[in-house]
């Protein structure tokens, strides 16, 4: 890259820093004939914006000892093997010490995720697996390397969310190897100008440390749109496209554009017109941030923007800001750590938690505050494959994706939905707030009909999410016997296209622009509104602006999505007609992939 070209694209990198930080939108470069990008790259895009710069990479992971078939036994002399075993402990307390000091930094997803890959590294099952390889004469590092392997097997056996573990476990492994034999702790490097990250993956402890006026998007060549790199990015606001077909061969300095709302990644793109997108999309993120609710479209047509939420705190922050409510409010997520099923009253009071805060900012408004007001939609346990609870789901099964979760526990012990239930109303009475109950998992008219009567016996409102194909063909008779519907794309999209959605080589079938699932959608939108009941989304597609957009023109009520992308969605919302959404809804279904989807869904937007 020569020097001009360097320069040219350090002043489009700061034009394409997230949150509008950049200033002036002068062109870049000197004023030359328009050249013909070069042929983009596509993958997933999951974090929508604009941004342009030269590529870095992470810095190379460090070099691990092989493992001989016998696990490395007898290499230690015996009276050597106590002190082995202390310097492995000794170094994945480090590593843990530090990444919970990173965690105490950071906050809201990427704190999460730094927790949880310093209790990994604590975690007693590995290190018994240490123990035992370094007691039989292993050195320290190839025990530490042995045991990551055997637990990164059985997650990738398990599937699911434990599959998607297994670059945290990697990532564990390679910083106490690193701490081990001296080599430099793997990591983001620290760019001298603004730049585009480029990588195979991301370790969870990197991506939640990224500096967002340093690293302006991320571009990988694995991972899925569910994944943690994915999770964060959306946080930070970062441009973000996965499974990038073709990124390993990005070289170290090269100019790129990445647009997080088409997938596509240039190579040495045209600088002039590069900034003028960068300000176009400067003014897209001005237009967010400014967003305060309620959902509408441009002509006032009202559409709900919900939060999802996971327990009281993440409520209590939802309820101060512009989302008219909680669209999904995850219950299992708050017992995946508990080995014994709390009792009723214990579970009222993480539910009330929930409650509370939307009764009272209701009640605050001058509103009744019960539920007529103000909507919070709770989901019964979504226990089971990525999610598993010790007392709701069986310990082991051939394809726990396609096996007893969400509703289907109660084939197994009917009891806990009916002391769910017990517990919600409990709750209900107590803050004063009728909620909306929906089942994960529904897959029949019969388990539909029996959920509504079990919830309408407790005077709560009944609704079922749309997450297998079955229910989605099947909505108008549904909906007679439950009051509305929540369509969860991450798992309609899973089952619709028979792709695992933490895949990164299956990303482009596990997508929700897919046609095919934009026709489920509409299909189901249109039985809800011929039935007069609200259909919402609540899966990782409402988090997507322009996907918003064609949902609404397939005629969805509502949309759910985490707290930080709602006001992207709903400014994107405020500048559409009623009439742009429906045609970039027929455009979308009648293209011939995600990436014509979007395309035109554009067109009939602009």
């Amino acid at each position: 890259m020569t020097s001009s070209t360097s320069s040219a694209a350090s002043s489009a990198a700061g034009h394409g820093s997230p949150g509008g930080r950049a200033t002036g939108a002068e062109p870049l470069g000197a004023a030359s004939a328009p050249r013909p990008p070069a042929a983009a790259l596509r993958g997933t895009p999951v974090v929508p914006g604009v941004a342009v710069g030269p590529v870095v990479r992470p810095a190379p992971r460090p070099q691990l000892p092989p493992v001989p078939a016998d696990g490395g036994a007898g290499v230690v002399p015996e009276d050597d093997r106590d002190a082995e075993l202390e310097r492995a402990r000794a170094a994945a307390a480090a590593v843990a010490e530090r990444l919970t000091a990173r965690a105490g930094s950071a906050e809201g997803d990427a704190a999460e995720v730094l927790r949880a890959t310093a209790q990994l590294a604590a975690d007693r099952g590995l290190l018994g697996e240490v123990r035992k390889r370094t007691r039989a004469g292993a050195p320290a590092d190839v025990a530490v390397v042995g045991a990551a392997e055997k637990f990164a097997g059985m997650f990738a056996a398990m599937g699911g969310l434990m599959a998607d573990r297994v670059t945290d476990l990697h990532d564990v492994r390679d910083r106490v190897v690193a701490e081990l034999t001296g080599q430099e702790e793997p990591g983001i490097p620290n760019p001298e100008q603004p730049s585009v990250l480029v990588a195979e993956d991301l370790a969870p402890a990197d991506t939640a440390g990224l500096d967002p006026a340093q690293v302006l998007a991320l571009v990988t060549r694995g991972g899925g749109p569910t994944g943690h790199t994915a999770i964060i990015a959306r946080q930070l606001g970062i441009p973000c496209v996965v499974a990038t077909a073709g990124a390993q061969d990005l070289a170290v300095g090269e100019v790129v554009l990445v647009d997080g709302t088409t997938g596509a990644v240039e190579r040495e793109p045209d600088l002039e017109r590069a900034a003028q997108r960068v300000h176009r999309d400067r003014g897209d993120r001005a237009a967010a941030a400014s967003w305060v609710g309620p959902g509408r479209l441009a002509d006032g047509t009202p559409v709900a923007v919900l939060a999802n939420v996971a327990d009281g705190p993440a409520a209590r922050a939802a309820a101060g800001g512009p989302a008219a409510g909680v669209g999904l409010f995850r219950t299992e997520l708050c017992f995946l750590g508990t080995t014994v099923e709390p009792d009723v009253e214990a579970q009222a009071a993480v539910y009330a938690e929930v409650l509370r805060p939307f009764a009272e900012r209701a009640r605050a408004a001058g509103g009744p505050g019960d539920g007529s007001d103000v909507k919070v939609v709770l989901r019964t346990l979504d226990a089971g494959s990525d999610k598993p609870i010790a007392y709701a789901t069986p310990a082991h099964e051939e394809n726990p994706a396609l096996g007893v979760r969400g509703l289907r526990v109660v084939r197994r012990d009917p009891g806990l939905l009916e002391r769910q239930l017990d517990a919600v109303a409990l709750a209900a009475e107590q803050t004063g707030l009728r909620p909306q109950v929906m089942a994960p998992m529904v897959a029949t008219e019969a388990e539909a009909r029996d959920f509504g009567v079990a919830v309408r016996a407790r005077g709560l409102v009944p609704g079922v999410m749309v997450e297998v194909p079955s229910v989605a063909l099947l909505a108008a008779r549904v909906l007679a016997h439950v009051d509305f519907l929540s369509i969860g794309t991450n798992d309609l999209t899973q089952y619709a296209m028979a792709a695992d959605r933490l895949s990164g080589d299956l990303a482009d079938l596990n997508d929700p622009w897919q046609p095919a699932v934009l026709a489920l959608v509409a299909m189901t939108a249109a039985a809800g509104r011929r039935a007069g009941k609200p259909v919402g989304v609540c899966g990782e597609a409402a988090a997507d602006p322009l996907l918003a957009c064609v949902l609404v023109g397939l005629g969805v009520t509502s949309l759910s999505a985490a707290p930080a992308a709602l006001p992207a969605v709903g400014a994107r919302l405020a500048s559409a007609t009623p009439e742009q959404c429906r045609a970039a809804a027929e455009a979308a279904v009648a293209a011939a992939d995600p990436a014509a989807a979007r395309e035109a869904a554009l067109t009939a937007l602009l």
